[in-house]
């Protein structure tokens, strides 16, 4: 049976973004979504970029309110807002497990462009080894 992912967070543009398209990468039997509590106007571009460095395609995705799956059961939510300066949005459908695996937002760095899109870059190298951790340990249950 086909696991279903919610990955959960304010804006939907950057984070929930990379986790998804990582997520999918590893395995495309995965019923994987992203979405937010208050949903941006468009993927982040530099998400796109920084994906597109890894050979991940999201150039197609769009920012989601959570409010279009309240009504779909989900296996795993997983937040990953950083809980320290955000108020980490709660998913109110049905779940069977609550997952938090917390990452600065890139977009709200300032800076050259260069610093930026470092800092975009580190975000999803991040991203990429939480997701890789939590995929290999709770999704296929492989012990470290």
């Amino acid at each position: 049976m086909k696991q279903s992912i919610l990955v959960l967070c304010t804006g939907n543009s950057c984070r929930s973004q990379m986790a998804e398209g990582f997520l999918r990468s590893f395995d495309p039997e995965l019923e994987v979504f992203s979405a937010g509590t208050v949903p941006a106007s468009e993927v982040h571009p530099l998400a796109v970029q920084v994906m597109r460095e890894k050979e991940i395609d999201i150039s197609a995705n769009r920012p989601k309110s959570v409010d279009e799956f309240l009504a779909r059961p989900f296996d795993y939510v997983v937040t990953v807002c950083d809980g320290a300066k955000e108020s980490c949005p709660l998913f109110t459908g049905q779940v069977r497990h609550r997952q938090h695996i917390g990452f600065d937002d890139p977009a709200a760095v300032t800076g050259t462009d260069e610093e930026v899109l470092a800092e975009f870059r580190r975000v999803r190298d991040e991203i990429e080894q939480g997701f890789g951790k939590f995929y290999r340990e709770t999704i296929r249950g492989e012990k470290s």
